[in-house]
């Protein structure tokens, strides 16, 4: 385990003797990447029908739930903000729970989560879900192995009155290898601006690759069901990984384009008797 006083760089030090590939996806030719240009213009029309989605789902009255799981770095944020980017935060909602508080650990531990599944005409998007029982908590040790099990045991039946509750539910496991989760963790290491995305808890859970994978394993295994399956994203690519789950969350919910009139700005009204204020307004300077 790694400790905590140590600098962020000297946490990630990497033995270069062991293997640095664990993906479950395994390409033996390396895919040409998009360019910006095409990655922007299928987001464009992808986005465009996200938009439909939400329009849809607000017509109708639809509760839509959509789960992101994978190890950090994993390009879970990145996923979600494509995902919500052109769409009203009114219908697509956003839930990434902090750490359990003390009166929340007594609870039952799906207590905490059920409050956030989407009501009529909404789409909840979780980063990360109920599964941390079976992924973060399990290998960090906040639970029990038992609690696990039970959790694994249960979790299948407790979808399944989610789903005929009438919620649509979508699971999708983001996998990253090793090489790549190695650069995208230095890269939040020499970035200001994602610093913040590196928390003692990352570092920790960083040095246990294969502790999370035979979590990873037995999650998907048990709770992988015909009601509520799991769906593998290979992320190594995070721009392909964004266009394939928007595509694939379009392809798995069954919305229609709902009319919409066409808009017409009206005429502006008259002047009148109004008069700009000669007042002195802060304008805030202008460095660009």
């Amino acid at each position: 385990m790694i400790d905590k006083q140590q600098p962020l760089t000297d946490a990630l030090n990497i033995d270069q003797s062991q293997p640095q590939n664990d993906s479950r996806i395994d390409k033996k030719h390396k895919q040409k990447k998009l360019t910006k240009k095409k990655y922007y213009k299928e987001l464009e029309k992808l986005q465009g029908e996200m938009v439909a989605l939400q329009e849809w789902v607000k017509e109708s009255g639809q509760k839509v739930c959509i789960i992101f799981e994978g190890r950090d770095g994993a390009g879970k944020g990145g996923a979600i903000k494509a995902l919500t980017e052109r769409v009203s935060p009114r219908i697509f909602q956003v839930v990434a729970l902090p750490a359990p508080s003390e009166r929340q650990k007594s609870q039952m531990y799906m207590q905490r989560y059920i409050p956030h599944l989407p009501a009529a005409g909404e789409v909840v998007i979780f980063d990360r879900s109920w599964y941390n029982r079976a992924g973060v908590e399990r290998v960090m040790g906040f639970c029990t192995e038992q609690e696990s099990k039970e959790f694994l045991e249960i979790i299948p039946f407790m979808e399944k009155a989610i789903i005929n509750s009438g919620i649509i539910l979508l699971k999708y496991w983001l996998e990253v290898n090793m090489k790549e989760q190695e650069k995208r963790m230095l890269g939040r290491i020499n970035d200001p601006r994602k610093i913040w995305k590196l928390s003692p808890m990352d570092i920790k859970s960083y040095s246990r690759w294969y502790d999370y994978s035979r979590a990873r394993d037995e999650m998907i295994m048990t709770t992988d069901t015909s009601w509520a399956p799991w769906y593998i994203v290979d992320s190594n690519d995070k721009k392909k990984a964004r266009l394939n789950i928007i595509e694939h969350v379009l392809s798995e919910i069954p919305y229609k384009k709902t009319p919409r009139k066409k808009v017409e700005l009206p005429k502006r009204q008259d002047k009148g008797d109004y008069q700009e204020p000669n007042y002195p307004y802060r304008y805030i300077p202008e460095k660009y």
